[in-house]
């Protein structure tokens, strides 16, 4: 049995590979290449896919005595995750790179790959886990809730889950780096990188005007009433639940609300104003394609660090659902994830969009 191990430089990745050699398989390690440094604006070592982390998998790969490649995948990262990006936010929604990325680079580019290679399995170093019932197989969340993984791989189908593997999915961190330590891995303590790859500092204002050449226009801070409150410096600049670097002094404090691209204006309200029970989930991917029903109650999560929360879904035709919540959830965000779960059991998910 073949194996491609998917090695980021970070520790997980690495230890993904040990467990896989020592399971018997013949492994392949692999780095994508999805974007110069320069690129990004910046050179460090705590973005994955950095030339310091393609160093420190290879190392790796070295210690473990199996062969490493670099895939260049930069042109497919920009098309499909450095776009929508940029679509997102100019459209007034908040994205989730990770979850483009899993979906087009780890389990599309690098799966078909994998098969060129003659690999049974793809590999990476999530916190999830992957189980056979039935004769269909689920995607379950990782043991350790610190680390699940779950929310950015909803996309995940049928024939990507029989030929993947995730070792770490019944491992805590602490374990993992303690595996690492064990064999002196050049990564036991790298810490572990930011959650947007190609943003340095968080910066993603400054990466868009890089990214595109613009300059974004000011419009209006308004009210729930529409009255005017100050000027903002492009709408870009502002997310849902946002209270930090509005600039305005007003009774009591503003959050972002809304935000309404075809005005140009952000919506400021009271904390009160974030909290609702229904979500339009639209682009839905149901990891059992055979569940049909169109009515169900379950547990879902519209962002990737909070607890999934009891609500009712309605489905709206094959790609789409009406969520409600049973209890108010605050900052839903156009843009995110909505994830469904049954207990550990990821039922699907999808882009959570305006109705």
């Amino acid at each position: 049995m073949k194996a491609l191990i998917a090695m980021s430089g970070g520790v997980d990745s690495s230890v993904a590979a040990l467990l896989m050699k020592e399971k018997g398989y013949d492994c392949i390690g692999c780095t994508m290449k999805l974007y110069a440094n320069e690129d990004i604006g910046m050179c460090n070592s705590h973005t994955c896919c950095s030339l310091d982390d393609v160093e420190d998998a290879k190392a790796v790969a070295r210690r473990l005595d199996m062969p490493h490649h670099t895939f260049n995948f930069q042109d497919k990262f920009k098309e499909t995750v450095i776009q929508n990006f940029i679509d997102c936010y100019e459209h007034g929604m908040t994205p989730n790179p990770c979850i483009e990325c899993n979906k087009h680079m780890k389990f599309n580019e690098l799966y078909r790959r994998g098969q060129i290679l003659g690999c049974d399995k793809i590999v990476t170093g999530h916190y999830v886990r992957i189980r056979k019932c039935d004769n269909k197989y689920q995607l379950l969340k990782g043991l350790d809730a610190n680390k699940d993984q779950s929310y950015v791989l909803y996309n995940m189908n049928q024939e990507e889950l029989a030929h993947t593997e995730f070792p770490l999915g019944e491992l805590s961190k602490d374990e993992v780096r303690k595996i690492a330590e064990n064999h002196d891995f050049i990564n036991a303590d790298k810490p572990d990188s930011q959650d947007i790859c190609f943003v340095p500092d968080g910066d993603y204002v400054s990466s868009l005007k890089r990214f595109t050449g613009k300059e974004y226009e000011p419009g209006n801070f308004v009210d729930l009433n529409g009255n005017v409150l100050g000027r903002h410096n492009g709408i870009v600049g502002y997310t849902i639940g946002q209270r930090k670097g509005l600039g305005i002094s007003y009774e009591h404090p503003l959050y972002v609300v809304s935000l309404d691209t075809e005005k140009n204006e952000v919506v400021l309200g009271k904390n009160d104003d974030l909290f609702s029970k229904d979500v339009l989930v639209k682009n839905i991917n149901w990891i059992d394609p055979e569940d049909s029903r169109t009515e169900f109650d379950c547990s879902a999560k519209v962002r990737y660090r909070m607890s999934d929360k009891p609500c009712h879904v309605k489905r709206v035709g094959d790609k789409a659902a009406k969520v409600t919540f049973f209890e108010p959830q605050r900052a839903i965000t156009p843009g995110q994830a909505a994830v469904f779960y049954d207990g550990d059991v990821v039922l699907g998910g999808g882009t959570i969009v305006r109705e």
